[in-house]
């Protein structure tokens, strides 16, 4: 199986490939934050915590938006064009949450194509990005099903991907590194074959680029 036949991993495993439908249970998450709260030795009814419960479970609503989102969608309008040079946006800034610890990490994204007949709005790319960091995430999986995404969606020649992130689950606790920036890539068809594409990509998002 070859790069561009890959298949997309587009929503968790439990969805059978489609974005879930109907609305975020409120009331679950609810008692579950007060069982938390008393949990640690909190009193859910003190002045200053009556209503986290409800704050979490609209904040949850809207970082894992993208579950009810399917990341394919932005890419399905495109249009004809015989460019096919490097089409590059960089520093897509994203918010997203940690799966392992349910902390957030954030930080941007980078995403290349060499077209093959056909590009796609530059806010599209933005839009995958944002639909697959409102999800449970790690950024590993995020990398790979971005490349995989455009490369399958816009039939492209080659894709290359880099997201940097700082991860508040390695900042905060455990070994409480607050400066340090994970850095994950993804290459696809010309981006990984060809030694001076991926290097131009780089050197592009590096600002080296003469």
């Amino acid at each position: 199986m070859n790069d561009r036949t890959k298949s997309v991993r587009r929503t968790p495993e439990k969805t059978n490939g489609r974005p879930l439908t109907g609305p975020v249970d409120h009331a679950r998450i609810e008692a579950a934050v007060r069982e938390i709260l008393e949990a640690v030795g909190e009193d859910p009814e003190r002045e200053g915590l009556r209503e986290t419960p409800a704050r979490v479970a609209r904040m949850y609503e809207e970082m894992f938006g993208g579950m009810r989102k399917d990341p394919s969608k932005p890419l399905q309008k495109t249009f004809t064009e015989k460019y096919d040079e490097m089409v590059l946006v960089k520093d897509i800034r994203f918010e997203s949450m940690c799966e392992h610890h349910l902390l957030p990490f954030y930080g941007k994204a980078h995403i290349a194509y060499l077209p093959n007949g056909k590009i796609v709005g530059l806010s599209k790319l933005a839009r995958v990005v944002e639909i697959l960091s409102r999800r449970p995430q790690v950024q590993e999986r995020m990398t790979e099903d971005l490349a995989d995404l455009v490369m399958q969606e816009l039939d492209a020649k080659g894709v290359g991907v880099v997201i940097e992130a700082s991860h508040t689950c390695m900042a905060i606790r455990g070994v409480r590194k607050a400066n340090s920036i994970c850095t994950t890539s993804a290459m696809r068809g010309g981006f990984k074959d060809q030694a001076a594409t991926r290097s131009e990509f780089m050197a592009l998002i590096s600002g080296r680029w003469r």
